[in-house]
């Protein structure tokens, strides 16, 4: 399950994106401050700093200092994908450590061996369905369609 962390750093994203253009014809650089991304995101802007910190050390985004400070992504919009952003905060895509990559496909603690467990099987094709969706979406593509409000990512009104 996506974590609400994951929600709000990619809705943070999906607002950079859009920011520096990455839904129209040219990408460039805007830079948002932390208050502005909590706002359009509606993350708690502590909580937000935090995970765009992590972001920031993973080179997704760029943090800059001071009154005129700000966020800008790193790369272009359309290199950054979901699924880059779930395993930065989140960890592997994986249901279990049977089936991930990141894992070293290690047997889970309550099977016997990788190749008697019954589930692993399922648990794979389910895995790569999910990372071949999730590899092939970028940010950049979120900020065109409205994915974020489509996806459940955007806040909701109540």
């Amino acid at each position: 399950m996506l974590s609400q962390k994951a929600k709000y750093g990619l809705r943070a994203l999906v607002e950079l994106a859009r920011a520096s253009g990455a839904s129209g014809e040219s990408e460039g650089v805007a830079q948002l401050s932390a208050g502005e991304l909590a706002a359009r995101a509606g993350a708690p802007r502590k909580f937000l700093e935090a995970i765009l910190l992590e972001l920031s050390r993973n080179q997704v985004v760029v943090s800059r200092r001071g009154k005129f400070g700000g966020y800008t992504l790193a790369r272009p919009a359309s290199s950054i994908s979901f699924a880059e952003i779930i395993r930065i905060i989140d960890g592997p895509l994986a249901l279990a450590p049977c089936v991930s990559p990141r894992l070293g496909f290690r047997k889970c603690a309550d099977c016997a061996s990788l190749e008697a467990c019954t589930l692993r099987e399922a648990l794979l094709k389910a895995r790569d369905a999910t990372a071949d969706v999730l590899e092939a979406y970028s940010l950049a593509e979120a900020a065109r369609s409205g994915a974020a409000l489509d996806m459940g990512l955007a806040p909701t009104r109540s």
